[in-house]
């Protein structure tokens, strides 16, 4: 089995998990609320329901994003991950609106809390399962480069940092007494879950608008600096753009004028491909020539060189903003 199939059946098995345990954890956190009758613990369960809806549309987005490049879609499907997690940030923000509203019914009309000691260790047992779910999911997310189930592993994992804040307000509730205080801690969520939402829809905008990621720049600027052979002299006007896991790179290298074209191509792409590998990254790396123009003598070291119009003098290493600026050539 290669690689790459292997690496599709265990994102396909991490979206599967994730909507079983989603399943699970919801009828938990409902009976919990049912014990108790808490406005606060209803509302960490609506918000499961949302992770279990968001978990089904990673998976689809998953099983979409393993289409390799047709006619149509010549960069590949990988975008669909993208898509995915801004409709989870959606979801996440209706969730907020939904539990905002049942809290202001349930501070208008009163609340009457039944064993509330019970539903609240209930439902602390399935925050626990969430904190687990939601690391695991953001673990294998970046893994295997799946934006799609990163995403829903931090929507998890805020549901279980969601959950411990509704344990310290219904524990303070049940010290003092103050129903009042239940739909408040209700409140309280919903602001949570809509900053979350927000997070996720601007992240993903960023991305599906090939918002430039620094990260991934720093990391091969570093690659080419420890790696780059003698005959390539700089690189610039590096680019790249994510689809996905896929990562799709453009880089112009510049090679001694004087060396044939098969050359330099050989050249040009060995070192691209050895670049993406020593990167970590799953993609391609697209190169464009350009001629030394006997501009870069002080810092070029292949020798002999009949073009050359002084000797090297210095040795320069790349900086992030000379690989990505347009070049003087």
């Amino acid at each position: 089995m290669s690689t790459e199939h292997l690496s599709a059946r265990i994102r396909l098995r991490v979206a599967i998990i994730s909507i079983v345990a989603g399943i699970l954890i919801l009828g938990v956190k409902y009976y919990a609320y049912l014990v108790s009758g808490s406005t606060a613990l209803k509302s960490d369960a609506i918000e499961s329901v949302v992770n279990i809806v968001a978990a089904f549309f990673a998976l689809g987005a998953v099983l979409f994003a393993e289409k390799p490049a047709d006619k149509e879609h010549p960069y590949g499907h990988g975008k669909i991950e993208h898509f995915s997690a801004a409709f989870e940030g959606g979801l996440i923000s209706l969730a907020a609106v939904l539990i905002f509203w049942t809290a202001i019914d349930a501070l208008w009309h009163g609340v009457e809390l039944k064993n509330l000691g019970r539903g609240l260790v209930i439902n602390l047992f399935s925050g626990c399962l969430n904190g687990l779910l939601g690391l695991y999911l953001i673990r294998m997310g970046r893994r295997q480069r799946s934006r799609a189930i990163e995403a829903d592993g931090h929507h998890v994992l805020s549901d279980f940092w969601t959950t411990c804040g509704i344990a310290v307000g219904l524990l303070l509730v049940k010290l003092t007494n103050l129903q009042w205080l239940d739909p408040l801690m209700a409140m309280a969520v919903a602001i949570l879950l809509a900053r979350t939402g927000f997070k996720l829809v601007r992240s993903s905008g960023q991305a599906l608008l090939d918002m430039e990621d620094p990260d991934v720049l720093r990391q091969l600027v570093d690659v080419i600096n420890r790696t780059k052979p003698t005959d390539i002299i700089t690189v610039h006007e590096l680019r790249t753009m994510r689809s996905g896991r896929y990562t799709h790179v453009d880089i112009h290298m510049v090679i001694p004028e004087f060396y044939e074209t098969g050359h330099s191509h050989d050249l040009a792409e060995d070192f691209g491909k050895s670049v993406i590998y020593d990167a970590g990254l799953e993609g391609e790396l697209h190169t464009h020539i350009d001629p030394c123009q006997r501009a870069w003598c002080s810092q070029c070291k292949v020798e002999p060189c009949p073009i050359r119009r002084e000797p090297q003098s210095r040795e320069v290493g790349l900086t992030l903003e000379a690989a990505t600026s347009a070049g003087p050539i």
